[in-house]
């Protein structure tokens, strides 16, 4: 499979509520002896190539296959289908993937297809009572009592379990950050990889704000216009309730581009400073949040970009 193209055209789909799914396997289950879908978001992925030389390293964390040399750069090699418990005929694509600032292969079984979907055939793993190094579930068809469905993993739990010396937990702040906001309001954020709400609690607690979680836009939005709805009641601004919104991009239901634009069309809700917050990084992506009304984009997870981008957008607001 040639590099992944298009990359204009798919960036298009921000704000609509729309994405594409690279579609994968990576086997048999070894507990279900099933054979099941996988996802990832295509714009994660920089390009999906046949399995070149892997050169294995000694000592190298259990799940590495060793390191690959893809265009003079030498990124490690995940065996996905071993992380998640399945039993490939064979690893023969090497999904080149960059997350929070790290380039890094998957291997996989084989890649089918790329889907372009809508964020509300994207259900929350965790409402669905499931989990683990899954985020979401999506329906790929249209018949929603028959459609296939694809697991769309948490490659930022999973990167996190194989390579752990990669990334921060989240409270390593070393520099100095002076915020403060109304007494009585909070942070609100939005973001579906429990691992990611871990990092910005513990980001958020070094600086003594306190916080309210949501795991998808659409929650986030439900709890906005709960909130509002208190403010009106008791006769306040907003923002003496709400004093920013962190919101990431790639949620089930409601996406972080569409969930801004909502909040700056809203009349009330609009006097909110919005930053996003994704390991979708690239300046493509941050001059559509700025279409969308952003306040600021933050590429994860370093946690003293995340103060400062905290600290600015409620300064500036």
């Amino acid at each position: 499979m040639s590099t992944l193209q298009e990359v204009d055209e798919r960036s298009k789909l921000a704000g609509t509520n729309k994405f594409e799914l690279l579609i994968f396997r990576l086997g048999v289950d070894t507990r279900s002896s099933s054979r099941e879908l996988f996802g990832i978001n295509v714009f994660k992925v920089r390009e999906a190539l046949v399995m070149p030389p892997i050169t294995p390293m000694p000592g190298a964390p259990q799940h590495v296959l060793g390191v690959a040399n893809i265009r003079g750069q030498i990124i490690p090699v995940i065996d996905l289908p071993a992380v998640v418990g399945c039993k490939p005929t064979g690893r023969n694509i090497l999904l080149v993937t960059e997350y929070e600032r790290s380039i890094q292969g998957f291997a996989v079984e084989e890649v089918e297809e790329i889907m372009r979907l809508e964020w509300g055939q994207v259900m929350s793993a965790e409402g669905a009572a499931v989990g683990g190094m899954v985020t979401s579930l999506a329906r790929l068809d249209e018949d929603e009592e028959k459609s296939r469905l694809a697991l769309v993993l948490d490659v930022e739990q999973i990167l996190r379990q194989v390579l752990p010396s990669r990334f921060k937990a989240g409270d390593e702040i070393t520099q100095e950050h002076h915020v403060s906001i109304p007494q009585g309001s909070v942070i609100l954020y939005a973001d579906d990889s429990g691992v990611a709400r871990s990092q910005i609690e513990k980001a958020l607690t070094r600086l003594g704000l306190p916080f309210i979680g949501t795991k998808s836009g659409k929650e986030a939005w439900e709890r906005l216009q709960a909130l509002a709805q208190e403010a009106r009641t008791a006769g306040i601004p907003i923002r003496q309730k709400v004093a920013m919104v962190l919101t990431d991009l790639e949620m089930p239901e409601m996406d972080g581009f569409t969930l801004t634009r909502k909040i700056k069309e809203n009349e009330i809700l609009k006097a909110i400073p919005v930053v996003i917050h994704s390991s979708l990084s690239g300046s493509a992506n941050e001059s559509h949040a700025n279409s969308v009304g952003a306040d600021g984009y933050v590429a994860k997870f370093l946690p003293d970009d995340l103060a400062r981008a905290v600290a600015k957008a409620i300064a500036t607001t």
